[in-house]
């Protein structure tokens, strides 16, 4: 039976996931960032509530995994089907200019290697709604920024998943225990896109294209994402890459998912997604930031942050874009938000980064989430329209 005070916990928490979204529209802020603060006041830095139990971080780690299976799901492997040989080699020299500079970043900063993998994120769930807005979607400009952000989340992701299994183990047998998971994933890949041609009528179920009263999309997905990281449990993966590729699949798979997507949103960003910001913001100790030291080093790697993202844009020059919209992509870029937080979960539990730092991450993710989309519609000017 449940203690008083859990169950106050648990009803604070429950108002809060009904009101927070209302505060943020009123407010014009993502509701990520009015969940994280909600968090920042019931935990350590301010009124410091001791949760008993075990509810809240089994919610927010199942929260965690649907939002990289939801992250999984916004990768447009049309886009990607568009892209020609040059654009693909483009886009690839981007990304390692920008792990480059992030890793002469760490350096600077004294943070270890993982920092790398850390400033090297960005946030695709921030760059597409923007884009949209903007009207620049289905511009060049917007497709460029489009692929690079996917790279980036893709590329990211498994770079982590990678250094973590070479501290672990080195360079030995142990090491090459995920390939057999990424070929059987490709064959998954071709497999589902020829079943779901062969049979349509049961993929339109799936995405909810047909009435389906036992909601078998949404039961698919979550069977799938379980699938995924069982599977990464038993490779000796980050559960977040196998709930990434399980997202991955099914939007390869299935190319007209917006009716199967809303209903994963409804689920994932109306109840467990929550758990997980909040969990986050109730490990955040504003103290960490507030002292005179740390203050100034957060406010070096903000500005390592952005020079990571900007300087790469540069490249853009060389495709005739103009140094406006060189600006536009790097401060779009440098938006970041659930990626980086988790980066920054995965280094904490792994060893990798100290609470403090962790704490400095969570803070630039405030941040940048607010500056990136910003600047980017400062730089835009008045403009709304498509460029080519």
């Amino acid at each position: 039976m449940m203690n008083s005070d859990r169950q106050y916990t648990l009803l604070l928490v429950s108002v809060a996931l009904l009101i927070l979204p209302g505060i943020s529209a009123l407010f014009r802020i993502p509701s990520v960032v009015s969940e994280i603060l909600f968090g920042v006041i019931m935990g350590k830095s301010v009124l410091n509530l001791e949760v008993s139990g075990d509810w809240l971080p089994f919610l927010a780690h199942l929260g965690f995994l649907l939002l990289m299976f939801r992250a999984g799901m916004e990768i447009d492997f049309r886009i990607l089907g568009k892209q020609s040989r040059g654009q693909i080699v483009f886009q690839l020299l981007f990304f390692t200019l920008t792990i480059s500079l992030s890793f002469l970043a760490a350096l600077i900063l004294d943070c270890g290697v993982f920092m790398t993998l850390v400033l090297s994120t960005t946030s695709l769930g921030l760059v597409m709604p923007t884009l949209k807005e903007s009207g620049l979607s289905k511009s060049d400009l917007g497709q460029s920024i489009l692929m690079a952000a996917t790279l980036a989340d893709f590329l990211t992701l498994l770079g982590i998943t990678f250094y973590i299994l070479y501290i672990e183990n080195g360079f030995t047998l142990k090491f090459f225990r995920p390939f057999p998971l990424f070929i059987g994933f490709g064959i998954l890949l071709r497999l589902g896109r020829v079943w779901a041609w062969w049979h349509p009528r049961q993929a339109e179920t799936i995405l909810g294209l047909r009435e389906d009263s036992q909601e078998i999309g949404v039961r698919f997905s979550i069977a799938l994402l379980f699938l995924f990281v069982g599977l990464s449990e038993l490779a000796h993966l980050e559960p977040v890459l196998g709930a990434f590729m399980g997202g991955s699949l099914l939007s390869y798979v299935f190319r007209e998912k917006n009716l199967l997507e809303n209903k994963l949103s409804a689920l994932g960003f109306g109840f467990f997604i929550p758990f997980f910001f909040i969990h986050v913001g109730m490990q955040f100790d504003l103290s960490n930031i507030l002292r005179p030291g740390q203050l100034l080093f957060t406010l070096k790697l903000l500005l390592f942050a952005l020079a990571v993202k900007i300087l790469p844009s540069f490249l853009l020059l060389f495709q005739g874009k103009k140094l406006r919209q060189v600006f536009q992509t790097g401060f779009l870029l440098s938006s970041r938000l659930s990626l980086i937080i988790a980066a920054a979960a995965i280094g904490v539990q792994n060893g990798l980064l100290s609470e403090n730092l962790k704490d400095a991450i969570v803070f630039l993710a405030l941040i940048s989430c607010f500056l990136g989309p910003t600047l980017f519609k400062l730089s835009s000017g008045s403009r709304k329209r498509e460029e080519t």
